[in-house]
């Protein structure tokens, strides 16, 4: 470009030459500073389309292929992104935008983000434990995090003041049903597999007293026949201690359901609380347990 124009104006001199070169140099210089920006206005502008669509997660690669920017521009306009607050990046690889409303949040509520989520790691998953609870209207305190049941062990994320933990299981199954949130649509555990969940990962639900309180509420909404049949899919200790603390908390109609699964397994005698002694424990013959705790649940 610099040779075409100095050929065009050789009438004016080489001073004149040398001035017009000058000139053409610091256009290019200015040309090269103004195309070193568009990444990040591409990047607002991506992010700013998506949300005036009712969307509000992306990918890397997502922000690559739709802006036309280098993986090196995309990661350094999204990292501007993040500094101001417009995004934020609860897994590698995986952005959120962040509304004005959500700014104290600090992130999006989990439950419009989750299943967006593990579409994008590609794995099953549901809502379950005390997040499940919740949505079946029966956990009497906001829960502190929100629990997702998946198929492989994962870290938990920390996004602004909102934590999802995981909880790893073999094969996730049993009943689930779809509920409607902001954002679409997330799978969360039946009642009855949640009941089962809640006494099966006891630990991840604050202990036997708290899960008996879910249970003397969680009981009058599950269904006798779709509890048998989902509690044959889950290990039988699971069913001796929910058969038994449902009948603690008053459900004794409920619990009738699961006694035939114990009584024509022929099993063995099973602690109350695992990790604890059965030594000198009395002995529950209708449930195959060792009572090797108190339950108090605040009824």
């Amino acid at each position: 470009m610099v040779g075409k124009y100095t050929k065009r104006l050789g009438m004016y001199g080489g001073f004149a030459k040398f001035d017009i070169v000058l000139a053409e140099c610091a256009f290019f210089r200015y040309f090269m500073k103004v195309n070193s920006q568009p990444p990040k206005l591409k990047a607002r502008q991506f992010v700013t389309d998506l949300a005036s669509r009712g969307i509000y997660h992306f990918t890397t690669s997502d922000l690559e292929n739709t802006a036309g920017v280098s993986s090196v521009a995309a990661r350094s306009a999204l990292r501007r992104l993040a500094k101001n607050g417009d995004v934020v990046m609860p897994c590698r690889g995986f952005f959120l935008v962040l509304p004005p409303e959500y700014r104290t949040l600090g992130c999006l509520p989990a439950d419009q983000f989750v299943p967006d989520l593990m579409e994008h790691i590609g794995q099953p998953y549901y809502a379950a434990l005390l997040t499940a609870a919740q949505y079946h209207g029966v956990a009497p305190q906001q829960p502190m995090r929100f629990q997702v049941m998946t198929t492989l062990n994962r870290r938990p994320i920390n996004c602004g003041r909102v934590m999802v933990e995981f909880v790893a299981k073999h094969e996730l199954l049993g009943p689930t049903s779809l509920v409607n949130t902001k954002a679409g649509r997330l799978r969360i555990s039946s009642a009855e597999l949640t009941a089962l969940d809640l006494v099966g990962y006891v630990n991840r639900a604050g202990g036997l007293d708290y899960v008996a309180t879910l249970l003397s509420q969680l009981g009058a909404k599950l269904h006798p026949g779709m509890l048998a049949d989902t509690a044959n899919l889950v290990p039988l200790p699971w069913v001796q201690r929910l058969g038994y603390l449902l009948e603690v908390v008053g459900q004794k109609e409920v619990a009738d359901s699961l006694r035939p699964l114990v009584r024509d397994a022929n099993v063995r005698i099973a602690p109350l609380a695992s990790g604890t002694t059965v030594k000198d424990a009395p002995k529950n013959r209708d449930w195959m347990l060792a009572i090797n705790t108190d339950v108090e649940p605040e009824l």
